[in-house]
């Protein structure tokens, strides 16, 4: 392997030169598109033809009875609080350490974000600090598949059933993944997806909404499409929603990209517990935990914790500089909680249903800000569908840096 004593950072040769393709497709995307643009046929206002076809192969592939198709991840969640039934001031339970929407789509919902820290094995929701948040404002609890590492469902569904919350899967991570042999997104009472570009399943843009319950799916469909009902007039508007629909074209690449996705997950899954058994070996580097109930990781990310003190104390600023020099797709992550946000420091939103007590410069939980600012490194899901050879040369660059800077110490 890499016998040179320099860092790619500095100019030396990359441990990894390999470029790692994604989107993955062939030809089969490309005529279907094309079959699409010449039909003329480009818009679905009623949301049927392809993009129905496409709902119900996801539901029948996440085991679900009910998908409903929309613009993207976030109004996902979004439709699926508001079909919950949330309102105004209701309190929703979330981890700080997620993408923005996670937190932004319940203040959009004129909900309260009450953000709850991760448990610093799994970077998923803690079910211990959920369980203290419940207040009685509490309506609904959005645990993140964070990485594609499926969250405690049992402990989740549990609390919720006790205080008669409702949970909504954010599985944007978790295409293919499962807890238990469930497929992740069926097991709250809805689970929401992303297809964007980076998402392990992908159109671009795009998103959905699975459930069993048929009234919530029904609202959900309602308001994907301007508030519009099974059996109503074109002009007749029930419910206060928007056009959020999907697009012909996006639901072509989906139906296609999802015949690949479950050996991509398999895939995925082989090589991340193959990364595992690499770097336990390397002092310093800490995988996050795996046999917390999961059947399926999907390594949407692949996370491992970065000790400073067996790299010479280099930042992990620096360290995942050094490593994404090398080759490997990968970078620090989050460089702050969601409630570090200006944003929420701020309150700079409009939500008339926040109460004036609500201060997230209070907020402070301890494993999320130590995975932000201190451990927190992340190779890129694309990365993950290598060979067993490329994830010895990830494995490879990090001895290289480790090698390197202690050197110099």
């Amino acid at each position: 392997m890499e016998s040179n004593n320099q860092l790619a950072f500095y100019g030396g040769n990359k441990t990894v030169d390999k470029q790692f393709q994604w989107p993955i497709y062939d030809e089969a995307e490309v005529n279907a598109v094309a079959e699409i643009v010449r039909s003329g046929a480009w818009a679905n206002p009623n949301c049927d033809g392809l993009v129905a076809e496409f709902e119900k192969e996801f539901a029948t592939y996440c085991g679900t009875k009910y998908a409903i198709t929309c613009v993207n991840g976030s109004v996902a969640i979004r439709l699926a609080l508001m079909a919950c039934g949330v309102k105004p001031g209701d309190e929703v339970i979330i981890p700080p350490y997620s993408f923005i929407a996670t937190a932004s789509v319940v203040v959009e919902a004129n909900c309260v974000p009450v953000f709850v820290d991760i448990d610093s094995d799994t970077y998923n929701l803690s079910v211990l600090e959920v369980e203290k948040a419940i207040t009685p404002r509490t309506k609904a609890i959005i645990p993140v598949h964070f990485a594609g590492q499926a969250c405690n469902m049992d402990a989740i569904m549990d609390i919720a059933n006790k205080h008669n919350i409702k949970v909504i899967e954010d599985a944007c991570h978790a295409h293919g993944g499962e807890y238990k042999g469930n497929k992740l997104g069926s097991i709250g009472h809805a689970g929401c997806f992303s297809f964007q570009s980076s998402k392990n399943l992908n159109s671009g843009e795009g998103g959905i909404i699975v459930t069993n319950d048929e009234d919530l799916a029904n609202m959900v469909a309602s308001l994907r499409n301007v508030g519009r009902v099974k059996g109503g007039q074109w002009y007749e508007h029930h419910f206060l929603g928007c056009n959020y629909r999907i697009t012909q074209l996006q639901t072509a690449i989906l139906s296609l990209q999802l015949t690949r996705l479950e050996e991509q997950t398999r895939k995925r899954n082989e090589n991340g517990i193959y990364l595992n058994s690499l770097l336990l070996s390397i002092p310093g580097i800490k995988p996050l935990t795996r046999g917390h109930g999961e059947t399926v990781h999907t390594y949407h990310i692949y996370i491992f914790k970065y000790d400073k003190a067996y790299f010479n104390n280099i930042s992990k600023k620096e360290f995942a500089a050094l490593l994404a020099a090398e080759g490997v797709p990968s970078f620090m992550g989050y460089p702050e909680p969601l409630y570090k946000q200006p944003v929420f420091l701020q309150k700079n939103f409009m939500c008339y249903a926040l109460p004036e007590h609500v201060d997230y410069t209070n907020v402070c939980c301890p494993n999320t800000e130590q995975a932000c600012y201190e451990e927190a490194v992340w190779i890129l899901q694309h990365a993950m569908l290598g060979t067993k050879e490329d994830m010895d040369s990830f494995a490879e660059a990090i001895r290289k840096i480790q090698r390197i800077v202690l050197s110099e110490s």
